[in-house]
């Protein structure tokens, strides 16, 4: 059945983090699993749920906002992953518990406007183009500092941690670097700012390919999608 295949993949998936937690000296309870649903069918998400997942993700708007519709189960935390155009903010304003993929203060400033007052503030994470890639989103490191200032101003935006998506890399030690840039400039960030940045501790890096080298660097969220609910078709 569908359900119990789902159940073993992530049985296996929390089998990975659990050894590589051992491996790396960190608890497993540092480290949390955001299982990435994008094009997958709601009956696979809610497999997922029984099987004591979540937390989820989804990259395409219109489609998560169907998903959040359509689930019927309870007690699931949506996280927005995808690019953000400035026309779609108040969508995921109204609907997202995180938000992994904030990469301007324009976008910073429509969040917080738009977040519900009924609802707690968003959870937000700077995404940095970590690797330098022309193809990739995020704020350079060196824009990250004045960004998250300019956050600051905005009460309805709760300010977590760092997002990347390095450069695809099969060599496992420079997967490490990519990661532990992420991790020391999120140190960085938190010197700088002191106690005016209470709970900046997030890194949101690691997926199916690399959680491994993402837990040795720090982790706190691995975004897993293929080793849970398998390649998209």
């Amino acid at each position: 059945m569908a359900e119990t295949h789902i159940s073993e993949r992530l049985e296996a998936v929390r089998s990975r983090i659990t050894s590589a937690c051992t491996r790396f000296g960190r608890p497993v309870s540092e480290v949390k699993l955001l299982a990435v649903s994008k094009t997958k069918p709601v009956s696979m998400i809610e497999d997922a749920w029984h099987a004591g997942q979540r937390h989820f993700a989804e990259n395409y708007l219109q489609e998560g906002l169907d998903k959040i519709k359509a689930v019927s189960v309870e007690n699931i935390q949506w996280h927005y992953i995808g690019a953000i155009q400035s026309n779609k903010t108040r969508a995921i304003a109204e609907n997202f518990t995180y938000v992994h993929t904030v990469a301007s203060s324009r976008v910073a400033r429509r969040l917080n406007d738009q977040r519900p007052d009924t609802l707690p503030p968003i959870k937000v994470l700077v995404q940095v183009n970590i690797s330098g890639e022309s193809s990739k989103a995020g704020v350079d490191s060196a824009a990250v500092l004045d960004l998250i200032d300019t956050m600051l101003h905005y009460p309805r935006l709760e300010i977590c941690g760092l997002m990347a998506i390095p450069e695809p890399d099969p060599d496992f030690n420079r997967q490490r670097e990519a990661f532990r840039r992420l991790h020391i400039l999120r140190d960085d960030i938190q010197s700088h700012f002191g106690d005016g940045l209470d709970g900046f501790d997030d890194l949101s890096m690691g997926m199916s390919n690399d959680l491994e080298a993402a837990i040795a660097e720090g982790a706190t969220w691995l975004r897993i999608g293929t080793a849970i609910f398998g390649p998209r078709g």
